[in-house]
């Protein structure tokens, strides 16, 4: 995908459907290439940065009306691209959108490639690499928090984190480097106690980034939720309660959900990527027992689990298909044990709750009905309250593989010199002699090289390619 920064280029920047829209055009002709196609009190090419004009878009061969519009004057460098750029705000409809584009393309301009206009506002340097990234997280967000950790890193709070990391490597880096040039003397620059210190804080920062990666990508994507129980418990019934439709089939036969069912919910602000799955059982039919196998997998991958275990039914009868279910999770998993047809109750429900907590200590316990929708809003709730405070304006969360990879790749090149002093350290030989000053200066080269991908301070036009072409056309 070959990307120009000398030519204009023009795109739609909202989406299909809308009762306006609006058309963004960039680079050195941007103001000049609309004034051709624009008829408003005055001309563009004498209007100041950060105005307005209205006015029409006419075809400059027959002089026929387009639309009527608006258009938003900005004078480099003070615009998103940091180039000259003009935005043309029009009716919705597709054959408005079109022409206006082929307008603007014969007077000069060319369809911009896929965050083509993000891309210029980067290398113009607006914004750094992982800002970018920010802006298509932004577009993306689904919910409220990711459109908080999108937006935090949007306006620099990762990337000043990682400024002030590689600033104190490259004063270290900086003196380790002058020690190759006074090698055959001997000397020491870098003081070897104060690198251990320094490193053990980037260490412990750099982990704590790269283990937000599970939470930034479930907040990103969905945080995995499985409802799991015994065949006709009430699994399909509560999904539908929690999505607001009848999303799963809900039967009294048992065996009905033979595959699992996903949807995709909003609560608290949060997505969750819900799971129907197939009653856990033993017997039933081939096909049955796939569905089977496939939700004890989305159990083992679940971060939330909702185990319903059936009142309806004796103790005897619904006590043992539960917990069965609790002893596969995990200490590490969150459950809820939600205590269903409570409306036609036949077990005890303290008596349930107090033999599952010998199983499960972390379980949490609610009674509810989920054809009658009692206790929804409180599960709701208890969800909520469990995952609000997960996500604040002081917490970075990365949600980039990208950034994870980078960030495990320097903390790996850092490790190998804070292992090295820690060597040199128990054997009591010198530091300068038992941790080679070339090995350490190159350890620093690849921690600070991992670390400077991220915010595009080192970067190559493959990583450029590869971030840009994921966004949409426009942005």
């Amino acid at each position: 995908m070959a990307y120009l920064t000398e030519d204009t280029i023009c795109a739609p920047a909202t989406g299909h459907g809308g009762a306006v829209a609006m058309i963004r055009v960039s680079g050195p002709d941007a103001i000049a290439c609309v004034d051709r196609i624009f008829r408003g009190r005055n001309g563009l090419g004498d209007a100041a940065g950060y105005t307005m004009q209205y006015g029409s878009i006419v075809e400059p061969a027959s002089s026929k009306t387009v639309d009527d519009v608006v258009v938003s004057v900005f004078r480099a460098p003070h615009s998103y691209t940091g180039e000259d750029s003009a935005e043309i705000s029009c009716h919705g409809s597709d054959y408005i959108i079109s022409r206006i584009l082929a307008l603007l393309i014969g007077g000069g301009a060319r369809m911009a490639l896929p965050g083509e206009f993000t891309r210029r506002a980067f290398l113009a340097g607006k914004m750094d690499l992982s800002q970018a990234e920010a802006v298509a997280d932004l577009i993306a967000a689904r919910t409220e928090a990711a459109h908080d950790v999108a937006l935090r890193q949007l306006k620099g709070g990762f990337s000043n984190e990682l400024a002030e990391m590689r600033a104190q490597l490259l004063q270290l880096s900086s003196l380790i480097e002058l020690e190759l040039d006074f090698s055959e003397e001997d000397v020491e620059f870098a003081d070897r106690e104060r690198l251990a210190v320094l490193l053990d804080d980037l260490l412990a920062h750099l982990t704590r980034l790269a283990d937000s990666f599970n939470l930034g990508n479930a907040l990103r994507n969905g945080i995995p939720t499985v409802i799991a129980g015994a065949p006709n418990s009430g699994k399909s019934t509560l999904l539908n309660a929690l999505a607001g439709e009848d999303r799963a089939i809900v039967s009294p036969i048992p065996g009905t959900t033979r595959d699992t069912i996903e949807e995709c919910i909003n609560i608290g602000g949060m997505l969750f990527r819900l799971t129907d799955t197939a009653g856990i059982r033993d017997g039933g039919d081939q096909i049955e027992q796939i569905g089977i196998a496939r939700a004890r997998a989305k159990l083992a991958d679940a971060s939330l689990v909702l185990v319903l275990y059936d009142l309806s039914h004796p103790r005897d009868v619904a006590f043992e298909p539960v917990a069965s279910i609790l002893r596969e999770l995990t200490p590490q998993q969150n459950i809820f044990v939600l205590l269903n047809k409570v409306d036609a109750a036949v077990s005890d429900p303290n008596e349930v709750t107090a033999g599952l907590r010998l199983l499960r200590d972390n379980c949490r316990f609610l009674r509810i009905s989920a054809r009658e929708g009692t206790g929804i809003d409180e599960l709701r709730e208890a969800i909520t309250a469990l995952y609000s405070g997960l996500v604040n304006e002081e917490t970075t969360i990365i949600t980039s593989a990208r950034h994870l990879e980078a960030l495990q790749a320097g903390t790996e090149a850092l490790r190998s010199v804070r292992e090295g002093l820690a060597a040199c350290d128990a054997s009591g030989v010198s530091a300068a002699r038992a941790l080679p000053t070339d090995l350490l200066a190159e350890e620093l080269r690849l921690a600070l090289h991992h670390l400077g991908t991220i915010t595009g301070a080192i970067t190559t036009d493959e990583i450029l390619g590869k971030v840009f072409s994921e966004f949409c056309i426009g942005k």
